[in-house]
């Protein structure tokens, strides 16, 4: 039994060792699939390579909207310890980041409606401003 743990040590710590090695570059991959893939949703035409590019500070050939986006996205990545998920200041802190130089008033609650366009047809319409995280403050508890 000690010589069965002993080897589950030893296996660990060379786990360990070989995680430390890769896991920059696996940290880097993840990343950039999911940039690749939240961008994506939003229409963004970049593919990963071009993504790991200019993660690189590679020039890339694309659209300026979507080598914004992806700047932008990066930009967030590098201060996401910084954010609390709680905080509000954080939460807008962080759109500020992302939507830079793509919306007319970054980091800032919208005052009218949103939606997706494809072609002529509304692929998907946001819901109302008035519904933003604003209007529905927390409960308050009468003890």
């Amino acid at each position: 039994m000690q010589l069965v743990s002993s080897i589950s040590l030893k296996l660990g710590a060379v786990n360990a060792r070989n995680l430390e090695k890769h896991s920059p570059l696996l940290r880097k991959h993840n990343r950039v699939k999911t940039i690749h893939a939240s961008l994506q949703i939003e229409g963004n035409t970049l593919t990963e390579e071009q993504i790991t590019a200019l993660i690189e500070n590679k020039r890339v050939i694309g659209p300026q909207k979507d080598i914004r986006e992806v700047m932008n996205a990066v930009g967030v990545y590098k201060d996401l310890p910084q954010f609390r998920s709680t905080d509000e200041h954080s939460f807008l802190k962080a759109h500020k980041i992302l939507m830079e130089r793509l919306a007319a008033k970054p980091g800032k609650y919208r005052v009218s409606g949103v939606g997706i366009v494809k072609g002529l047809q509304v692929t998907h319409l946001a819901p109302p401003a008035d519904k933003s995280a604003r209007s529905y403050e927390r409960p308050v508890s009468i003890s």
